[in-house]
């Protein structure tokens, strides 16, 4: 998961194919106001452990939800977020929530990427505290849903901008709670999601907007 050679010798990028996998970090500013997002995407066939991975993460983004409630703490929100991801038997790599406008609350918990091969040639990365665990939800308040984990070398990472509501809480991107699947060899595009509201998964999520291969 290194930086690719195109991006830092002079040659041209190499041509993505089946089996590939993106990952972005999406932001947004507005009036002193942010939001961010994280977007895996898988292209054709993947791994299965990208699957795998996508389950835990997908866990924890839900039990995030259902802690994001008025009257609770950050530290709870932590704890119920990080708790399908603690249970699991693969790597996390950082912080699965923080706030955000501004950013100060961060969910902490151990980064055991010395799990990889090879990592025990470098020093052991120090486990982190949640910080501002006693904050108290408050209804909009901001928060980044990020959670991230890999089995080997085979990592998602799902999320985006959450709100705490007067009751349930606000998704302002759900889509990017998921992997994203394209198909297809040529002019990608994504078609726009219909009026009545993002459809649904077999297992109730948002389902992801379709990929269609044709240049019409």
């Amino acid at each position: 998961m290194g930086m690719p050679q195109w991006g830092y010798r002079p040659q041209a990028p190499r041509t993505l194919r089946d089996g590939d996998v993106i990952y972005a970090e999406v932001f947004c500013n507005f009036g002193g106001r942010h939001t961010q997002h994280q977007v895996t995407m898988a292209i054709g066939e993947v791994h299965e452990d990208f699957q795998r991975a996508g389950d835990v993460v997908r866990a924890a983004y839900a039990a995030g939800l259902e802690a994001l409630r008025p009257g609770r703490t950050f530290g709870e929100l932590a704890d119920a977020m990080y708790k399908p991801i603690e249970a699991a038997d693969g790597s996390v790599f950082s912080i699965a929530v923080h706030s955000l406008n501004p950013g100060l609350a961060l969910g902490g918990i151990s980064t055991d990427i010395g799990r990889l091969p090879g990592a025990e040639v470098y020093l052991p990365v120090p486990d982190g505290r949640t910080f501002l665990a006693d904050l108290e939800l408050e209804p909009g308040m901001t928060f980044v849903f990020e959670p991230n984990y890999a089995f080997a070398r085979h990592m998602v990472h799902i999320g985006g901008t959450v709100i705490v509501g007067e009751d349930e809480p606000i998704e302002l991107s759900p889509y990017t709670a998921q992997i994203l699947r394209a198909t297809g060899r040529r002019g990608l595009r994504r078609s726009s999601p219909r009026p009545h509201g993002p459809e649904r998964d077999d297992n109730g999520h948002p389902a992801a907007p379709a990929i269609r291969d044709d240049c019409s």
